[in-house]
C-alpha cells in the first residue's frame, strides 16, 4: 500500500477511535497551547513583546503580542501551525524513544511557563492548571498508565496539527478574511490566503507521516522484542 494512503487511513482511524474516549476534545487543547507557543516564542525571538495568551473552550487560541512590521511579522504567523506540527513529531519521537515520563515532564514544564509568562486569567488559566495537576497524577500512577495517557496526547496533538490547517483551508475558500494566520500572511504579503493555508496543510501532512513513521517503528521494535 502506498505509505501516504497508509498514513491517511491510519490517522483516519485514529481520529475516529480517539473521539469515542471521554473528555478528548478537553485534552486537543494542549495543540492549541502548542500553536500559541509558537507565536510567542518567534515574537520573543524577533524582539517583540508578548502581552498575553488565551487558550478558549472550543479549542482556539489567540496570542496578543507588539512586533514590528516587516518580515518578523510572516515568521511568527508562520510559526503557530508549523510548531504544532513539529511538536507532534517531537511527541512520538520521543515515544520512540520510551521516554515517555521524561515526556510529560517537558509537557508539564512547557504548561507551568505558558501559565507564567503568557496566560494569567480566563479559561486557560483553569485549564493550564489543572492540566498539570492531572500529568502529576498520571506520572505517579504508574508506568502501563502513564505510556497509555502519553501515547493518547500524541495522537490527539497529531490529529489536531493536521486536521487544524485543513479547516483553515476550508475556511481561507469560505470566508479568506475571517482565516486567521492565513488572513495575517495574506494581509503581509502579495499571496492569497488560501495559498499560505494550502502550505500550513502540506507541512502539517509531512509531519504527519513522519511521525506516524516513528510509532510504526516503535511497534516493529516491540514485536520483535517479544
Amino acid at each position: 500500500m502506498n505509505k501516504w494512503l497508509k498514513a491517511l487511513l491510519f490517522l483516519l482511524g485514529a481520529a475516529f477511535l480517539t473521539r469515542l474516549i471521554p473528555f478528548s476534545h478537553w485534552f486537543r487543547i494542549l495543540d492549541t497551547m502548542f500553536h500559541e507557543l509558537g507565536h510567542a516564542i518567534l515574537t520573543l525571538i524577533m524582539s517583540g513583546r508578548v502581552l498575553r495568551i488565551e487558550l478558549n473552550p472550543d479549542q482556539s487560541g489567540v496570542t496578543y503580542s507588539i512586533l514590528q512590521q516587516g518580515w518578523s511579522q510572516i515568521i511568527v504567523s508562520l510559526a503557530g501551525y508549523i510548531t504544532a506540527s513539529l511538536c507532534s513529531i517531537a511527541m512520538f519521537f520521543v515515544y520512540y524513544k520510551q521516554r515517555q515520563a521524561a515526556g510529560l515532564i517537558v509537557i508539564s514544564a512547557l504548561a507551568l511557563i505558558t501559565i507564567v509568562l503568557f496566560v494569567h486569567s480566563g479559561y486557560g488559566l483553569w485549564w493550564l492548571l489543572i492540566f498539570i495537576l492531572l500529568n502529576v497524577l498520571i506520572y505517579f500512577i504508574g508506568e502501563r498508565v502513564r505510556n497509555f495517557y502519553f501515547l493518547l496526547l500524541a495522537f490527539l496533538c497529531l490529529e489536531e496539527s493536521v486536521v487544524s490547517p485543513i479547516y483553515l483551508l476550508a475556511l481561507s475558500i469560505i470566508n479568506p478574511s475571517q482565516a486567521g494566520d492565513a488572513t495575517n500572511l495574506a494581509d503581509i504579503t502579495f499571496l492569497p490566503a488560501v495559498v499560505w493555508s494550502l502550505l500550513f496543510v502540506l507541512i502539517a501532512c509531512i509531519c504527519a507521516r513522519l511521525a506516524l513513521q516513528l510509532y510504526w517503528k516503535s511497534g516493529s521494535r516491540t514485536s520483535i522484542s517479544k
